[in-house]
């Protein structure tokens, strides 16, 4: 086909990308139900056992985590630890990588506006809402990351943030929509997952994440979309508290995520595999593999934030750093009492450390210091914090120990 870069309409009816949603009588229904309900169980449960301070420093480190993962995803290897200085102003003094760290830093900017209410009430499937997804992102991009060459044409193409393409593309195999029909393809998704209940909500994550992909609105920063798109769905489906996320999985499984997608593209096989233009079957195994993509975050997350295995990863790392001399003595009866409230009163901290005000104190301004607490003021009470650079020895496993 020849590239069009007129912005124009083929004509391309709606169907083309049926089914949307797993019908009632295909024979995974039931037990994607069962994976939906299993997934809906367990992250309740999840952000049931956790304190609300500690659901707010958790849902800050995932975030950091989300985007490294979906960053790698797109090939892009920015450490957690860099991604925290880039939060801070410390950017790197190679181009390439202050570049990567200030897309990071984009990433969670939209993902914190995403997780404080941005798209709640289904919003996220709306195209106005897709389209702020990729304007708020694409607009904190460096301006060397809103080039990219356009692969029939060669050209060098300036990406617009929010806009969607006038342009058509290939992706692998698959021949996106025209440029000109985007419009009514998303209406018609809109149309669609906006209307369902909350267990074919959770179901129909899955589908809808690739039938976005398969639309393919923009130029570039689909799959970034895509994901953040998800994110805001099953925060709004679930109500996950921001404190567990699919990128890690998809990322951990990246082969299998992208030869999934991959199937999903292709045409109905025979009669047995849906009603719709593209296979069911296809959509099906995608929507299994996700499902239980999820359900893995969930018990990985909370076999981390178990409260005694918790304790005592923290306790110990303060009774090193105490014996190192990086920390004051009774450190470790603060943080205990952070972990144990969820929040400490300032005026609270003498009491706990059973030395006198001005050692609390001290013990208190190194804590801060070392960024394992944290307080909205210097009145506020305290609470704890999951640094980046500390997350092998609290966290173990949420990301690689160093950064590159």
């Amino acid at each position: 086909m020849k590239a069009d870069i007129t912005g124009q309409d083929r004509g391309e009816t709606v169907s083309l990308m049926e089914p949307l949603l797993i019908g009632d009588g295909s024979r995974h229904r039931s037990a994607l139900t069962d994976l939906a309900l299993d997934l809906t169980q367990k992250s309740a449960g999840f952000r049931r056992s956790l304190p609300p301070s500690l659901l707010t420093s958790l849902a800050d480190l995932v975030r950091s985590m989300n985007c490294y993962y979906s960053n790698l995803i797109e090939g892009h290897d920015t450490h957690p630890v860099d991604i925290d200085r880039a939060l801070k102003n410390d950017y790197s003094e190679d181009a390439h990588k202050r570049d990567l760290q200030i897309e990071a830093r984009a990433h969670i900017t939209v993902e914190q506006w995403i997780d404080r209410g941005g798209l709640k009430g289904g919003l996220a499937f709306k195209a106005e809402s897709i389209c702020e997804i990729h304007r708020r992102f694409c607009e904190l991009l460096p301006e060397d990351l809103l080039w990219i060459e356009d692969p029939t044409t060669k050209e060098n193409v300036r990406l617009a943030p929010g806009e969607l393409r006038r342009r058509d593309v290939k992706v692998g195999s698959h021949v996106a929509i025209s440029p000109g029909a985007l419009p009514r393809f998303l209406e018609r998704f809109a149309q669609v997952y906006g209307n369902v209940g909350k267990t074919e909500s959770i179901i129909a994550t899955a589908a809808a994440h690739h039938r976005l992909l398969w639309i393919h609105p923009f130029m570039d920063g689909n799959g970034r979309v895509a994901r953040l798109m998800s994110h805001a769905m099953m925060l709004d489906t679930l109500d996950t508290g921001a404190v567990w996320s699919v990128a890690r999985g998809l990322a951990r499984n990246v082969s299998e995520y992208k030869s999934l997608l991959a199937n999903c593209d292709l045409p109905r096989r025979n009669d047995l595999d849906g009603r719709g233009t593209l296979s069911e079957e296809a959509l099906a195994e995608f929507t299994r593999f996700f499902l239980r993509v999820c359900i893995d975050q969930v018990n990985f997350m909370e076999s981390l934030a178990q409260p005694n295995r918790l304790r005592a990863r923290i306790l110990l790392w303060a009774e090193e750093e105490i014996r190192l001399g990086f920390l004051p003595p009774k450190s470790g009866n603060i943080l205990e009492a952070v972990l144990y409230r969820g929040e400490l009163p300032r005026g609270e901290a003498d009491t706990v450390v059973g030395t006198g005000e001005r050692q609390a104190r001290r013990v208190v301004s190194a804590l801060l210091a070392k960024e394992v607490l944290v307080s909205e003021s210097s009145r506020a009470p305290l609470r704890l914090a999951f640094p980046a650079a500390l997350a092998s020895r609290w966290m173990p496993g949420l990301f690689p120990e160093n950064a590159t």
